[in-house]
């Protein structure tokens, strides 16, 4: 998102959470039946797969029931395993299925009966029950911990976290319960701490949730994080479309009874509770019109209806925490507040009106963004700062842009823009690109050292990043009649394997490989084994999941770097470069077959002969005229010129003649051009 006031919320008993947006859209599509064309869960469209056995299994919600209590009557057994220690329990969050029989069951832990922040862990095994991999989110060894406090230790970390709280704009005088003693063990080192909740409303209208961790012994701030960051139909975003309603008597609700009993409320403006069901006494909700509060509503309530059959249909989850439970959503949240979020507190969606610069946000891909937050909670728990929190913020986009994608809506097509529905930044931009992040002004492209510090929406970058590499690859094209033009870190083309299998991997490494503390490193080891399960080793998908991470300034690539062999076209032709005040000179390459315009990454391999390399002007001129300078004239004394340049040449068409222009700047020495090549 794009304002101070982005944010997303959610909490879980690990740490974690949630999730507001500050934007994203919704999108349009029938959301009371599977959209044409839409996958199912066993088969999903464009997904073939080396081992099919990999893809999630529907679970009913008595199937995932069963598992967790047969997970949780084993825990003892599976702590024992893990080397553990005797004042150590672990206590089951959640358990995934594959079609083959493997299970990924997600602990949390616990120690001499205090929550661990940080020591959560998956342990995945085969149908044989066979342990094949676990994943801690923590490496650290929990051992020789006290847990006696001093007696104001909670008196301090109350004082610490209203400070805190203060500072976001919250005006709480007192902590919503009393400090909880934990040991916090998400920075590796065991420590016992206090965590303290600060509720009430930030500066800017949103609700406050602050978790606040002080170390017991000294006082000091260990970490915060918000819990709450930043809620047929005839709708605002995606025309005309069919809604899961129910009725009683004369009256009809916005109950999806369908889809886990999924309600709409309208809050009027309100900041706390439910607001009142929508009720009204026929069946069409809405008339496209802000001015009319139920089309909000519609929107909320499609919204939610598309993203839990895109769940359910696509990814074989049954509702936001696999249990076929429904959440709820909030609309017409405060006065003019600008943002939407989700709060796992409530378990549901929040949606403000928006001002009169822009429109509410409840477009469709706002709705899995905000939706997803949730699933993150209850799978991985990413915890919502640094690194884990870009990511946490990443899965959002990525799923809330395949909810968009899944719905098929003329009204609404699918794109890799987030947000661009409604209007955010009063200017007609969507709030994020995927395709190249840092248009947005904020986001990062690619990975680098400092990217967690950034505000989580920003440090999303590289992650949102990666997915539209993966799914379509480097370069220019039209997508849905969205242009876009993918740029690489590293230089080098990615080609895409399709949104389908990226939304998957992607899937399939949240709720098996990732956990509350996964950074960059981390979601990359997580894609490339859950497509390594899904497709096979060494197959393109996961080829292209490694080179994708490489792209966006993560890892290496599949093969060291070297690129694969493009369309190229040379000339070996030598060319004498008269002396200066000489004219400059040209050689010349032809290039045919090439469809469309140029690269973005186009490779221009230049060899020249010459004693003082620093007297050449050299210049690339593509067929149309336009000159890129490669080289200007410098001091550089080097002898002889090997050098491959990349050039952003995506403006021109590719075929025609195009020229190594060269001019020599200084007096006194001679050279020659011996090779021109192009690479596309």
């Amino acid at each position: 998102m794009k304002s101070t006031s982005r944010r997303h919320a959610t909490t879980t008993a690990t740490l974690l959470t949630a999730a507001a947006l500050l934007t994203v859209g919704v999108q349009a599509g029938n959301a009371s039946a599977q959209p044409e064309g839409s996958a199912n869960a066993t088969s999903p469209k464009g997904q073939p797969v080396h081992n099919p056995g990999a893809l999630p299994a529907q679970l009913s919600p008595s199937q995932r029931a069963e598992l967790i209590a047969k997970a949780q009557s084993t825990a003892a057994t599976t702590a024992k395993e893990l080397g553990l220690g005797a004042q150590e329990k672990l206590l089951v969050h959640d358990v995934v299925k594959d079609q083959d029989g493997t299970t990924h069951t997600r602990y949390e832990r616990t120690y001499e009966g205090l929550p661990v922040l940080g020591g959560d862990l998956v342990v995945s095994r085969t149908a044989a029950n066979t342990t094949t991999s676990v994943a801690k989110a923590s490496a650290g060894q929990l051992q020789g911990l006290s847990t006696t406090a001093p007696a104001d230790a909670p008196t301090a970390a109350s004082k610490q976290a209203l400070d805190a709280a203060k500072a976001v704009g919250s005006t709480a005088a007192k902590a919503d319960v009393a400090p909880r003693k934990v040991v916090w063990m998400a920075k590796g080192v065991p420590t016992l701490a206090y965590e303290t909740v600060i509720g009430g409303l930030q500066d800017d209208g949103t609700p406050n949730q602050l978790h606040v961790i002080t170390d017991a012994h000294t006082g000091a701030k260990l970490h915060q994080w918000q819990g709450i960051e930043t809620g047929v139909g005839n709708t605002h975003y995606s025309g005309q479309i069919t809604l899961g309603t129910s009725q009683s008597g004369s009256s009809f609700t916005l109950n999806d009874a369908g889809r886990g009993g999924h309600k709409t409320y309208n809050l009027n403006r309100g900041t706390s509770g439910t607001g009142s069901l929508f009720t009204q006494s026929t069946d069409t909700w809405g008339n496209g019109a802000n001015s009319n509060a139920a089309t909000a509503g519609a929107d909320a309530a499609y919204g939610a209806g598309v993203t839990w059959d895109f769940y359910k249909n696509v990814l074989g989850r049954s509702g936001i925490r696999g249990d076929g439970v429904a959440a709820y959503s909030r609309v017409h949240y405060g006065n003019a507040y600008v943002n939407a979020f989700w709060d796992d507190g409530c378990f549901c969606m929040t949606y403000g009106d928006g001002t009169a610069n822009n429109d509410p946000l409840t477009s469709l891909d706002v709705a899995g963004h905000e939706m997803t937050h949730g699933v993150t909670a209850a799978t991985a728990g990413l915890n919502y700062s640094g690194e884990s929190g870009g990511l946490n913020e990443a899965t959002s986009d990525i799923m809330g842009t395949s909810v968009e994608f899944y719905a098929n809506n003329p009204s609404a097509p699918g794109n890799y823009l987030i947000g661009e529905q409604i209007n955010i930044n009063g200017d007609g931009t969507p709030l994020r690109y995927m395709d190249k992040p840092s248009k947005d002004g904020g986001s990062a492209d690619a990975w680098y050292s400092g990217v967690g510090n950034l505000d989580v929406h920003y440090s999303s970058g590289p992650a949102n990043h990666w997915f539209y590499l993966a799914s379509e690859g480097s370069g220019a094209k039209t997508v849905n009649g969205v242009s876009y033009n993918s740029p690489t870190s590293d230089g080098l083309p990615v080609t895409g394997i399709g949104r389908d299998k990226a939304q998957l991997i992607w899937y399939k490494a949240l709720t098996s490989k990732f956990n509350s503390s996964t950074d960059y490193k981390g979601a990359r080891d997580g894609t490339i084994a859950a497509a390594t399960e899904l497709y096979g080793a060494g197959s393109a998908e996961v080829t292209n999941v490694t080179n994708a991470w490489a792209a966006v300034n993560v890892g290496t690539r599949s093969n060291g770097g070297t690129p694969t062999p493009g369309n190229v076209f040379e000339s070996t032709t030598r060319v004498a470069i008269p002396d200066s005040p000489g004219p400059a000179v040209t050689s010349s390459v032809n290039v045919t077959g090439i469809t469309g315009n140029a690269p973005s990454t186009l490779k221009v391999g230049v060899k020249i002969t010459h004693t003082y390399v620093g007297d050449l002007q050299i210049d690339l001129v593509a067929p149309n005229g336009t000159s890129y300078r490669l080289q200007s004239s410098s001091s550089d004394s080097t002898a002889n010129l090997d050098k491959t340049y990349t050039v952003n040449a995506s403006a021109v068409a590719a075929n025609g003649t195009w020229k190594l222009k060269v001019q020599d700047k200084g007096a006194a020495d001679v050279g020659t051009i011996t090779d021109f090549k192009l690479t596309f």
